[in-house]
């Protein structure tokens, strides 16, 4: 007598780790929807890196070539920084509130949930790139020799990589002041050596080499590869493509690390 294998039941948390498109568009969703009622939050992630970047013009107005030697860099690194911050603290308090739980106790695996949260916070860093590199260009004067194109490239990037770092972090943090207080150890080192305050290269042969790993100095470099080159040169491709990787291997910490609940 044959028997009839049971059929197949849908992976849950514990089966395969590829992304299914259907779920990861749906966990973005609801993240967008549940940010459309912060409006806190939104202002955060869109405004702020513009307000900064206004200040910092009218800081300098004085001597405009000073805004046009850091103001490249700094539209890469506001970013970075507000999209690090809101990252970590709405994925931490997904997961304090008991969300996260009740979303992997569905079939939704791991990855599923970070590519969505990545895609959610990726589409509102696209709209906070794109402010402020108009504000930088066409409104506070930002001298570029390159494509403002090639600048939005790079702040998109860079607003992705914070994005990453915030999922990251969260994992490690059981309370949204926590999850501030990575802040000085994952950015300030970084902002610190990336080359915005002095050249990597004049700088004690240790803290070089440190630098030299970090993501934030290939977005600097980026950036300044656009302010002083026309054309998108070899060395701008290479920095783009190791912040672009960066972000996708945090992405893929982050997956790996995150929780279903804080303890």
């Amino acid at each position: 007598m044959t028997t009839t294998a049971p059929p197949a039941t849908t992976a849950g948390p514990a089966g395969g780790s590829a992304i299914n498109h259907s779920r990861t568009t749906a966990t973005a969703a609801r993240v967008l929807r549940q940010l459309r009622h912060d409006p806190r939050t939104i202002a955060l992630m869109i405004l702020i890196p513009c307000v900064m970047l206004f200040l910092l013009r009218y800081v300098f107005d004085g001597s405009p070539r000073t805004f046009d030697s850091i103001g490249a860099s700094l539209l890469g690194i506001f970013p970075l920084i507000t999209m690090f911050l809101v990252t970590s603290i709405a994925t931490l308090r997904e997961r304090t509130s008991g969300t996260l739980e009740r979303l992997l106790a569905m079939p939704l695996g791991k990855g599923d949930l970070i590519a969505g949260y990545a895609l959610a916070f990726g589409t509102l860093a696209i709209i906070q790139s794109a402010l402020a590199t108009g504000l930088a260009v066409w409104f506070l004067g930002l001298d570029v020799t390159g494509s403002p194109w090639l600048l939005l490239l790079v702040a998109l990037l860079d607003a992705l990589l914070g994005t990453a770092l915030g999922l990251f972090v969260s994992a490690f943090a059981s309370s949204e002041f926590q999850a501030v207080q990575f802040m000085p150890a994952v950015i300030f080192p970084q902002l610190l050596l990336c080359g915005l305050f002095t050249p990597r290269s004049a700088m004690h042969p240790a803290l070089e080499a440190i630098s030299d790993v970090l993501p934030m100095s290939y977005a600097v470099d980026g950036m300044n590869e656009v302010l002083r080159h026309t054309d998108m040169t070899a060395t701008f491709v290479r920095d783009a493509l190791i912040v672009a990787g960066c972000a996708l291997l945090v992405l893929t910490l982050g997956a790996a690390t995150l929780r279903r609940r804080t303890p």
